[in-house]
């Protein structure tokens, strides 16, 4: 994309600051918007018309491209524990983190499905859970 083109998000910018202020007009906002988003994404859609066209005879190019559309952030914050302590190593947030998802699987009830069963009103520690049995279920 050339400079032209990567300054369009700046203008939209100053156009929504100017129309926030009170300067601008609310159309002439949305024209700026319009356009602006038409034209980048014409230009992507460019970049990878020509990348998969060229893919074999420059293949690094298509590989850095995709390799930077998929680069994601692998940091994890600090966690609380049940017992209300904040975690921050890595092995103790991983701790945490298996704890909390393999609870999904026990029978053991947390005290946040305990909190929402009390909010509904109805007495479902009673309650038998609903089973399908094999007659039930049709086979396609």
């Amino acid at each position: 994309m050339n400079k032209e083109l990567l300054d369009k998000p700046k203008h939209k910018k100053e156009a929504y600051r100017g129309w926030k202020q009170g300067h601008g007009v609310w159309e002439e906002y949305r024209g700026i918007v319009q356009a602006t988003r038409d034209q980048i994404r014409k230009a992507k859609a460019l970049i990878e018309l020509n990348l998969a066209r060229d893919v074999k005879g420059n293949k690094k190019s298509f590989y850095r491209y995709v390799s930077d559309k998929r680069k994601t952030s692998e940091y994890v914050g600090p966690l609380w524990k049940e017992t209300r302590d904040l975690v921050t190593q890595d092995m103790e947030k991983a701790e945490v983190l298996n704890d909390f998802f393999a609870s999904v699987f026990t029978r053991k009830c947390s005290s946040h499905t305990a909190q929402v069963t009390e909010s509904k009103g109805r007495d479902w520690e009673n309650e038998e859970p609903s089973t399908v049995g094999e007659d039930q279920v049709q086979t396609i």
